[in-house]
């Protein structure tokens, strides 16, 4: 019986990872021929893999996973097709300032890693938050949902209104404030060069 479970076990694990390399190949629009060349494993070797008919090697795991820009994790993770995930507005993980002013609320659900994030944040009035550098390559992309922004980075500052946008390098401190007498709301999209860590 125990091979029979193990047998099975590893059955799944090949479909599992044949349905992630597929996907994630997918994604970043390679075919087998650009992901054989970028990853030094076989075109066939791919296809097999992908079919679920062979069970890649720790090997060639890593070369597919650096390939693809993804730690190993994600591609032996089972992703249930048509699965989603609800944040309800009372819920989520939320980062406040200590006098509550600034409130940033994740977007995104912190069970995988990921190449970005998205917040909800709301800076009262007259609020100043300033940011630390963020890791190198890191881009900020926000738009103003309600009130006004002013965005300072590398000395220079933008002032923004309802529905205006701004894409940034966050590797350098930076700084948001509300100018105004009410409340401002905004939604940032963090992208990092490199995938970060399940929360």
């Amino acid at each position: 019986m125990p091979n029979v479970i193990q047998a099975q076990a590893a059955t799944d694990l090949t479909s599992v990872v044949g349905r992630n390399v597929r996907r994630l190949r997918s994604q970043r629009g390679l075919s087998l021929e650009g992901l054989a060349r970028v990853s030094g494993v076989s075109r066939a070797m791919l296809s097999q893999v992908e079919l679920g008919r062979s069970t890649p090697t720790v090997n060639v795991l890593w070369r597919i996973s650096q390939a693809l820009e993804v730690p190993v994790t994600v591609l032996i993770g089972e992703r249930p097709p048509g699965s989603h995930a609800v944040l309800r507005a009372d819920q989520g993980k939320r980062l406040t300032n200590p006098d509550g002013s600034f409130v940033s609320r994740a977007l995104f659900p912190y069970d995988a890693p990921r190449r970005s994030e998205l917040y909800e944040v709301r800076l009262a009035a007259l609020c100043l938050e300033r940011a630390a550098a963020h890791a190198a390559g890191t881009i900020e992309n926000l738009v103003v949902g309600q009130g006004r922004l002013e965005v300072e980075v590398g000395g220079a500052t933008q002032a923004l209104g309802p529905g205006d946008a701004m894409v940034f390098e966050a590797d350098v401190p930076h700084a948001y404030r509300n100018p105004g007498d009410e409340e401002t709301v905004v939604y940032l999209v963090m992208t990092y060069s490199e995938p970060v860590g399940a929360g």
